[in-house]
């Protein structure tokens, strides 16, 4: 199952160190039907290097699916000459099963709890996988911790006669359970992955990683209905990018596309946490300021406007100064959200009217003034 996930969605982190996980895993259940044949000491060495990678993969595919940096190779060499050598040592030097048992029993468990602590992020009604995942793997890494305490460590050895077989089928059942729990919880976070990837993609504008004006338009909306529910102000601002055209037709589309990023680069550094910026279309970007009267809207104008125009665009060795117009309008009472739109629309073409570089604060009286698409 995880092979034929990788197969199709091969740029998904972290599924290759986890369908490589289980690989190794299945090396643990082969290792069971070589009792009978192989030497113990190959037989250890072949079940505890198994059941380290199995943890230890589990992990690195844990934390690049999450984005974090991979674990140093040196960690996992250091972690299993450790794990061979005892068991080595416990087995032919001086034989201890119990000690050898409870040794790779703590090391798993840590194993096993990290991958818990590094998969639960963020919101859990938005990531529900990834909370599953969590749960199946550390509640896996506290059995491990305390499987050791169910065997009778005494003298005679790592279990008793009475209850060997009771507690032997406690552990094969929780370890079928929570091997597989955590394997339809990596098939469940693959599919969450491509299910962000296609909300992006309808979301997003693909050049910029803003907004698109559906997508803007949509949380525009609901931030409206929320500043009713809560009687907060809402403004907005329409900006648009002086002498665009001229850009591409002096140094072509590609210093075009730089020109935009350059400029959400610039605006995002200039917004408050909170605010959601858009590209409408072309050069024309929005941005609303959820709980900002128009005073407060105005102070973010001058800083995107003053930034724009403080830092030119690098475009090999030349530099291209850039400039923006804005409208600022805030919300009145009731007022839908589309009409706010077109209001800083009519103050962002009366800001190129006026010069450009500039800000104009929309009015009530501007509504339909606008000699543009909102």
């Amino acid at each position: 199952m995880l092979l034929a996930a990788w197969r199709f969605n091969p740029r998904i982190a972290g599924l290759g160190a986890w369908t490589l996980s289980y690989g190794f895993a299945l090396l643990i259940s082969l290792n069971l039907l070589l009792r009978a044949v192989a030497p113990e000491l190959l037989l250890v060495l072949l079940a505890q290097f198994s059941a380290f990678m199995m943890a230890y993969l589990n992990l690195q595919g844990t934390r690049a699916y999450v984005g974090a940096a991979p674990l140093p190779w040196r960690y996992g060499v250091t972690g299993l000459a450790a794990v061979l050598a005892s068991a080595a040592y416990f087995t032919l030097l001086q034989p201890n099963e119990a000690m050898r048992y409870t040794l790779i029993s703590l090391v798993l468990g840590v194993l096993f709890l990290l991958c818990a602590r590094s998969i639960a992020r963020g919101n859990i009604w938005d990531y529900p996988a990834r909370y599953l995942y969590a749960l199946a793997s550390g509640g896996h890494g506290l059995f491990l911790l305390l499987r050791p305490w169910l065997f009778s460590l005494d003298k005679q050895g790592l279990l008793d006669t009475q209850r060997a077989i009771a507690v032997s089928h406690i552990v094969v059942v929780e370890s079928i359970v929570a091997v597989v729990l955590m394997a339809f919880c990596i098939v469940m976070l693959a599919n969450e992955q491509v299910t962000l990837a296609l909300r992006n993609i309808a979301d997003r504008d693909p050049l910029t990683s803003v907004f698109n004006r559906r997508a803007f338009l949509a949380l525009l909306d609901k931030a409206a209905r929320y500043a009713d529910r809560m009687h907060f102000p809402l403004s907005i601002l329409l900006i648009d990018l002086d002498h665009f055209k001229k850009i591409n037709d002096t140094w072509g589309h590609r210093a075009g596309d730089e020109a935009l990023l350059h400029f959400v680069s610039i605006a995002q550094g200039c917004m408050r946490d909170g605010d959601v910026v858009g590209r409408l279309g072309g050069e024309e970007f929005a941005i609303f300021l959820p709980n900002a009267q128009q005073h407060e809207a105005e102070a973010v104008a001058d800083r995107v406007r003053r930034a724009v125009e403080a830092v030119p665009l690098a475009y090999g060795e030349t530099r291209i100064g850039l400039t923006v117009s804005v409208g600022v309008a805030c919300r009145l009472s009731s007022e839908t959200p589309e009409l706010t739109l077109h209001r800083a629309d009519a103050a962002m073409y009366l800001a190129k009217r006026n010069g450009r570089n500039r800000i104009e604060l929309a009015q009530p009286s501007q509504l339909g003034s606008a000699q543009g698409p909102a």
